[in-house]
């Protein structure tokens, strides 16, 4: 369903390294870049969608959007705890602890983070054991 999910920013080479260490956890390289936009995924595989980072196209500063939040997939709570530690280490800020959330679906391991730039992440997995 989706081509691309585009993020803003207001530091290209924050987000960068933000994004490149979050990318490298999830096995995703970058798979372009120029002095505007930088994109990982896989260009010539337009059947997964790639994440970009970019700085807004009409010049005015990036903002965030009050509800607006990407969700990473991640096959195993051990990587979503990976994942949120790596982003606070990166400059994120914790919005929520990797955990359970059973309210939403049984076995639903889930953290949620904001990039340098304010923009919301989490990292989801499906299908975790309660002891998780």
């Amino acid at each position: 369903m989706f081509a691309y999910a585009m993020l803003g920013t207001t530091d290209l080479e924050r987000a960068a390294r933000f994004y490149d260490a979050l990318m490298a956890e999830l096995g995703q390289e970058r798979c372009f870049a120029d002095d505007t936009v930088i994109g990982w995924g896989g260009q010539e595989d337009y059947d997964r969608p790639n994440l970009c980072v970019g700085l807004p196209f009409d010049g005015r500063p990036a903002s965030v959007g009050n509800g607006t939040m990407i969700a990473l997939k991640a096959p195993s709570p051990d990587l979503v705890r990976r994942l949120h530690a790596k982003a606070l280490a990166h400059g994120g800020t914790d919005e929520g602890a990797p955990g359970l959330r059973p309210q939403y679906s049984p076995g639903f391991y889930i953290a949620y983070v904001r990039d340098p730039d304010g923009n919301k992440l989490a990292f989801a997995c499906y299908g975790a054991e309660d002891a998780a």
